[in-house]
């Protein structure tokens, strides 16, 4: 059983439906061209047997029309299933990111970011620890200001 439950479905719906429909376009695109190349074939077949090539064209219309939409009903809830489950190792993270930065701005410093390990933008996120921690250090070594000294100075 997993040690982390994910209580959210879509952690970043806008963005994971976004991304998946980008998912979907692709394949309805690769379908319907599939559909096309397969249609000009059969014609060109049809054409050129010496019988029967009127009654081939004229079933061979509804027989791959049938064939696309049994194709498209299977394929795109697959390609969307299959696109949200992908978006999660980026989503998450994303979102994750966002709570440490929030965090950050509301109580300062409070730590490194973590994301799980099989997730991505593992690189951006130790980036942005380093940075986080840069800036933290830098803070800490600045001399404390009281604002009466500087209105003083001023």
């Amino acid at each position: 059983m997993a040690k982390y439950k994910r209580r959210i479905k879509l952690i970043k719906p806008r963005f994971q439906n976004q991304l998946t429909m980008v998912f979907l376009g692709l394949s309805a695109l690769g379908l319907v061209i599939q559909f096309m190349l397969f249609q000009s074939t059969m014609g060109e077949l049809a054409a050129g047997l010496p019988s029967d090539g009127a009654y081939l064209m004229n079933e061979m219309n509804s027989t791959a029309l049938r064939v696309l939409a049994i194709s498209l009903l299977v394929i795109l809830p697959v390609t969307y299933v299959i696109g949200v489950l992908t978006t999660f190792r980026i989503a998450g993270p994303l979102h994750r990111i966002e709570m440490h930065l929030d965090a950050i701005k509301q109580d300062g410093y409070t730590g490194p970011c973590r994301i799980r390990s099989g997730d991505k933008l593992q690189e951006f996120a130790e980036k942005l620890n380093e940075a986080t921690l840069s800036l933290a250090q830098r803070e800490a070594l600045q001399p404390e200001v009281d604002e009466s000294e500087t209105r003083g100075a001023a």
